[in-house]
C-alpha cells in the first residue's frame, strides 16, 4: 500500500528536522521531498506533517506512520535481500556423521540456511559408513564422514588423530584384564580403528558397550563401562585423552571427506562444499576450527 520511496523520504524528514536536510541526505531536490510527503498523505488518506515557513511538526497519524514506516522498510530490505542475495533454491540432500553434526557442523549449516534461506537443507544424520551407503544408493546427494588413511573416496578436508578417551578422574587399568570398550555398533570406523590397534599390540579387549548414538558413548564412558576410540577434535564434553595414562595403542588417524553423488555437483552443493572448506582446517593443518 505504502511505497517505500515515500516512507524513507518521510522518515528522513522526521529525523533531519527539514525538508531542505532531507533532500540533501537523500541527494534529490526539496520539490521531490514535497511531493513524496504529499503523495504518502494521500495513499494514507491523513495528514502527517503539520509545517509552515517557521516549523513542522508531526500529526497524531505522522506519530503512527513513523512506527509502521521503519517496518515497512525493515520488511522490503529483508526481501530485497532474499531475494536479491539468495539464488540458490532447491532441495539438497546432505548426510553427515553424527560426530560431525553433534560438534562440529551446527555453525556452517546455520550460516548456510541464513545466506540461502531458499534451499530446502535436509539432514541425515548416521556412522559414516552408513552415509556413504546412502549416498551410493542415491538417497544423498553430498556426504561429509570420515574415511581411514589408505582410503581414497571423497575430497579430503580435515585430518584428526585418533584417541583413547575417558574420565578425567580414570583410575589406572590393570594391565593382566582385557581392555573395555565402548563403541559404535559396526561398521563404525572408530570401532575398528580399535579393534585393529589393540590386536596389532597384542592386547585383548572385552566388548563394554555398543551405542548408536553420541550421546550414549559418553553416557556409557561416563559410567565407568570402558573407554572410547574418537577424534581427538570432536570429543564428548567431559572425557578427555587417556591413551598414554593407561598405556594403550595408537588408533592411528582419521580423515574428514567431502563426497558428491553426481560427478557434476549443483550450486547448492557447491556453496556447501566450499562453506565446509573455508570454515575447516584443511588436511595438515593442526588448528581445531571443528570445535569452535
Amino acid at each position: 500500500m505504502f511505497e517505500p520511496n515515500l516512507v524513507r523520504s518521510f522518515l528522513t524528514v522526521v529525523r533531519s528536522g527539514s525538508f531542505s536536510a532531507a533532500a540533501t541526505q537523500l541527494g534529490v531536490r526539496q520539490s521531490t521531498i514535497s511531493g513524496h510527503i504529499a503523495r504518502l498523505e494521500r495513499q494514507a488518506g491523513a495528514v502527517l506533517l503539520l509545517r509552515d515557513t517557521h516549523r513542522m511538526e508531526l500529526t497524531p497519524d505522522g506519530t503512527a506512520m513513523v512506527g509502521f514506516g521503519q517496518a515497512i522498510l525493515e520488511a522490503h530490505e529483508r526481501a530485497h535481500r532474499y531475494f536479491a542475495e539468495s539464488v540458490l533454491s532447491g532441495p539438497l540432500r546432505f548426510g553427515a556423521a553424527e560426530d560431525l553434526v553433534a560438534r562440529g557442523l551446527p555453525r556452517i549449516l546455520r550460516e548456510f540456511r541464513a545466506r540461502h534461506p531458499r534451499v530446502d537443507l535436509q539432514l541425515t544424520v548416521g556412522l559414516s559408513r552408513t552415509i556413504h551407503d546412502r549416498l551410493r544408493a542415491g538417497e544423498v546427494d553430498l556426504a561429509f564422514v570420515m574415511r581411514r588413511p589408505g582410503e581414497t573416496h571423497g575430497q579430503p578436508i580435515h585430518r584428526d588423530q585418533l584417541v583413547w578417551a575417558g574420565p578425567a578422574d580414570v583410575s589406572e587399568r590393570d594391565a593382566t584384564e582385557p581392555v573395555p570398550l565402548v563403541a559404535y555398533p559396526p561398521p563404525s570406523i572408530t570401532r575398528s580403528c580399535a579393534y585393529t590397534a589393540l590386536h596389532e599390540a597384542g592386547i585383548t579387549l572385552r566388548p563394554a558397550c555398543t551405542a548408536n548414538s553420541r550421546a550414549g558413548l559418553r553416557a556409557a564412558v561416563l559410567a565407568g563401562l570402558g573407554y572410547i576410540v574418537h577424534p581427538r577434535s570432536l570429543l564428548p564434553d567431559g572425557l578427555v585423552p587417556i591413551g598414554d595414562q593407561l598405556g594403550l595403542p595408537d588408533p592411528g588417524t582419521v580423515e574428514f571427506v567431502l563426497i558428491h553423488r553426481h560427478s557434476a555437483p549443483n550450486h547448492a552443493e557447491q556453496a556447501l562444499t566450499e562453506a565446509i572448506r573455508q570454515s575447516l582446517p584443511q588436511p595438515g593443518e593442526t588448528e581445531d576450527r571443528t570445535a569452535r
